[in-house]
């Protein structure tokens, strides 16, 4: 029987390459299942051998502890040379993104607080 191995997820396509890559590298046979048209599907990556399943795990737990400290490393970096974008940088990026929330967030602490003002 097949044994879930990796949610696809959200996972950036570039990520989920190196993974189908890593995995056919080492030998192991899997399958991949697609979310469909409306989403309700579990888009993954399947082992096939289920047997070899913690040899996968270790191999999929290695990569993404090096991808950990590479994207790390990379931010660190980008902040030392002052290109890692701040707060303030994503706001001027996403301005009406940034008033829409505040905006959402203001109505929901209202709506959220209003029994409380209309008791007194």
């Amino acid at each position: 029987m097949a044994a879930l191995l990796f949610h696809l997820r959200d996972v950036p396509e570039e990520e989920a390459q190196e993974v189908r890559a890593l995995l056919a590298e080492h030998g192991l046979e899997v399958y991949e299942t697609e979310a469909g048209r409306w989403k309700l599907s579990v888009p993954a990556l399947w082992l096939v051998d289920e047997s070899r399943l913690e040899e996968a795990r270790g191999l999929i737990d290695a990569y993404q502890q090096s991808l950990y400290e590479r994207v790390h490393r990379e931010y660190a970096e980008a902040q030392q040379r002052g290109e890692a974008p701040s707060i303030w940088d994503r706001v001027r990026q996403h301005p009406t993104g940034v008033l829409v929330t505040l905006i959402a967030l203001g109505l929901l602490l209202g709506l959220s607080l209003l029994p409380f003002f209309l008791t007194f």
